[in-house]
């Protein structure tokens, strides 16, 4: 089959094409024909991209764990779930991913596709919404009435940060760019600011909740927005390996979760959630896509690679 997995070879990461034999799913895995896979940019530098659980190194990883496509094939032991069947989920971070005519994943990690989302759409969706819901129902434990600031707004995890939170009755500030004002509106957020314009720390105080997607100077300065006893979420890359103990509080790497996925696609057929999509390339660009030289971006939503045409 056809993948886009790492150069061993190049000095900074990139992905180049190849042709490896298609995988096969074990007793309680299946296998994805993948139609559409959604892009984490930073996924390249991650641990887990360039080592397995146990320690040892990594090669020829190929990366793109939130996908949309058709079941293939469904081990013996896979209840629920049958060859044919549109689907959406993500896999292991430490499992080969989705920039792949075909993946392996678990029945626990995906769901039925959004029947009104196109496969480019629906891959679009996994990590961002998950993200979003653990990030403030799980760990935030956000109740109707508070206040939440989201930095990133329009980005892949801000913009459901902020339609989730909205529709769960809290209050919504959001940060985005000046061009992104109005849509991050149109998602819900009752004030958005400009923060190439002004100073968020200037303009808001006593939030209950901080989601910080964008972390740096971002997150440093966000600790003085919160009230006592308020709750701050992060989920930047580098505070994965902080010191700093309140930052290691406030940091989580979201999980797969078939139940949130199915609610959440359900959402999504309803109305009551909205996607938005960045760029659309196909397999061949891949590497573009991680590696930051997509040209012509919105700087909303999500960058997705269209496996099948």
């Amino acid at each position: 089959m056809k993948v886009m997995r790492m150069s061993d070879s190049a000095e900074r990461p990139v992905l180049v094409e190849d042709d490896v034999p298609q995988p096969q799913p074990g007793s309680s895995e299946l296998l994805v024909r993948v139609y559409a896979a959604g892009v984490t940019s930073k996924e390249l530098l991650w641990y887990p991209t360039t080592h397995y659980k146990n320690g040892e190194r990594r090669s020829r990883t190929i990366p793109g764990h939130e996908f949309s496509g058709v079941i293939e094939a469904a081990g013996d032991d896979v209840t629920g779930f049958a060859a044919g069947q549109e689907v959406y989920g993500m896999n292991d971070w430490f499992a080969d991913g989705a920039t792949a005519e075909f993946c392996v994943t678990q029945p626990a990690h995906m769901a039925p596709k959004p029947v009104k989302l196109t496969y480019v759409e629906a891959a679009s969706v996994p990590i961002g919404a998950l993200t979003a819901w653990q990030g403030l129902f799980e760990r935030a434990r956000l109740q109707a009435g508070e206040r939440v600031l989201v930095h990133g707004g329009a980005g892949a995890v801000g913009l459901f940060a902020v339609q989730l939170a909205r529709l769960h009755g809290a209050h919504v500030t959001a940060t985005a760019s000046g061009h992104n004002v109005e849509f991050v509106k149109q998602l819900g957020a009752e004030r958005v600011i400009n923060y190439r314009a002004v100073n968020f720390e200037e303009n808001v105080s006593e939030m209950d909740v901080v989601f910080d997607t964008v972390g740096g100077e971002t997150l440093q300065r966000s600790w003085a927005v919160l009230k006592a006893g308020g709750r701050m979420i992060t989920i930047a890359a580098e505070s994965e390996t902080t010191t700093e103990e309140r930052v290691m509080q406030a940091f989580f790497i979201v999980e797969p979760n078939h139940e949130q996925l199915t609610h959440i696609g359900q959402m999504l057929d309803s109305g009551d959630l909205r996607t938005e999509i960045d760029t659309v390339l196909p397999l061949a660009d891949a590497s573009a896509a991680y590696t930051g030289k997509v040209n012509q971006r919105k700087g909303r939503g999500k960058v997705v690679i269209a496996v099948a045409t």
